[in-house]
């Protein structure tokens, strides 16, 4: 059966609806469309069968207008002079959440044109003026991606420089560091997982593969859902731990760390999973990459939510004590040097927590544009950000790198016939000196010489 809503047609639509979509970054894909499209015609075609042979097998009396299939909603045998009344097409629903009405009448020469149009009965206008917001949009859109590509890239690449930095040195082998590479670790787990999905959903929207990886798909997405909320979840527990330190004294790191992996990657498996099963048994629908119904993808949207509130209230709790610290410490004559210590500080912790995601936590989809921007192509940058504060710009880490290099290049001083002077030897001496370990001193020390 020939469809009259053609490829180019469902890809305008798809490109209208694409904020339906409450997934950040999944515009909805044809072969979803395509997929309930067949499920709604051989529901209907299966139905309409029935009416016509009734349950026994005896044909029934024809009807004033027998039952249609309009390739897109499903009309039901009507007598003459009846006005029938159809919901709007199910992919539109899915898309835009909005519910409408079309209509039909069965006259003399059968069935009268549908009215009012679909478009304009479901909420969707498809008229010139949104063709060219659609091809605005289009071109934004591709922006978009361009730019949280080159984000989520040059993050990948600092981040796996900095987590070798980080595993590599010893004396920085403390709590709060391994707090960092668990952090690393979810910020690459997340732009790994955007390019895998973005791979295998958007590579191709040919309608004749969209049965092809069907499982797979659905994998991908709960390993991509599962990355996001990790990533979010290490964001919440960097901002626990630092709480912890500034108004507990005395606690075991030991534990501390250990319930800190438990709960950055055990409580989003758990969040994950139940988001998976209900989506199973309640929204089996396409490959899980759009979310039409708000109260299954509310398993992952509320947690995640909640997380950002609590780092938010963390922040400002951390920015009132360091507050008062610096007042304590300082006198009031150095009240400049204070607020620029404030700021540095308060700078440095709204990458590390994520303080920005609290802008649009509970936005309307309205600005759902806004938010893509701010979350993708902004976002993306967050890990890079993260790795350039807190490796490559710690002094612990400079320190450290400093002391391997000096160590390197005296080693290979003595396969140079180059004799020493004595002031070069000097000045070495004074560098060695300086970067002496006592071996009573733990390997840890370094690490804890700073909180922020």
């Amino acid at each position: 059966m020939r469809s009259c809503l053609q490829p180019p047609s469902l890809r305008l639509l798809l490109l209208l609806l694409a904020g339906g979509a409450h997934t950040v970054g999944a515009l909805p894909r044809l072969c979803d469309v395509l997929r309930i499209l067949r499920e709604d015609r051989d529901q209907c075609l299966q139905g309409l069968a029935k009416q016509r042979t009734g349950d026994l097998g005896r044909e029934q009396p024809a009807p004033g207008c027998a039952g249609l299939w309009d390739n897109m909603s499903c009309w039901p045998s009507s007598a003459l002079g009846q006005t029938v009344e159809v919901e709007c097409p199910r992919f539109i629903w899915m898309l835009t959440g909005r519910n409408g009405s079309m209509f039909r009448n069965c006259t003399q020469g059968g069935w009268s044109e549908t009215f009012p149009r679909p478009d304009l009965a479901c909420g969707v206008n498809v008229n010139e003026s949104t063709n060219k917001a659609n091809e605005k949009r289009h071109k934004y859109l591709l922006k978009l991606k361009v730019m949280y590509t080159v984000g989520y890239s040059s993050s990948l690449v600092m981040l796996l420089v900095a987590l070798s930095i980080l595993c590599a040195f010893r004396r920085l082998h403390c709590t709060r560091n391994y707090i960092h590479m668990h952090l690393f670790v979810s910020f690459i787990l997340r732009a790994l997982s955007i390019f895998i999905k973005d791979a295998v959903l958007y590579s191709s929207d040919d309608g004749f593969q969209c049965d092809t990886h069907r499982v797979g798909c659905k994998l991908v997405m709960v390993f991509f859902q599962y990355c996001i909320v990790a990533n979010y979840a290490w964001l919440l527990v960097e901002g626990l731990y630092l709480h912890t330190l500034l108004v507990i004294s005395f606690f075991s790191e030991r534990k501390c760390l250990q319930g800190c992996v438990a709960f950055g990657w055990g409580s989003p498996a758990i969040f994950v999973a139940s988001w998976a099963m209900t989506r199973h048994f309640v929204e089996d629908v396409g490959c899980w990459d759009i979310n039409a119904n708000a109260s299954v993808w509310w398993v992952i949207r509320g947690p995640v939510s909640l997380s950002i509130l609590i780092n938010f209230i963390l922040f400002i709790n951390i920015l009132r004590i360091l507050m008062r610290k610096l007042r304590t410490q300082e006198t009031r004559g150095n009240e400049a040097k204070q607020y620029k210590h404030l700021a540095k500080s308060t700078l440095l912790l709204i990458p590390l927590f994520g303080v920005h995601y609290i802008v649009f936590a509970f936005s309307p989809e309205d600005a759902m544009e806004i938010q893509l921007f701010f979350e993708l192509a902004l976002g993306s940058f967050q890990g890079l950000v993260v790795a350039v504060l807190y490796c490559f710009l710690n002094g612990e880490v400079q320190l450290e790198v400093q002391k391997k290099w000096r160590q390197w290049h005296l080693h290979e001083l003595p396969l140079r016939p180059v004799a020493l002077s004595s002031s070069f030897s000097n000045g070495t001496s004074g560098l060695t000196h300086g970067t002496t370990v006592s071996p009573s001193e733990p390997g840890r020390g370094t690490c804890r010489a700073s909180v922020i």
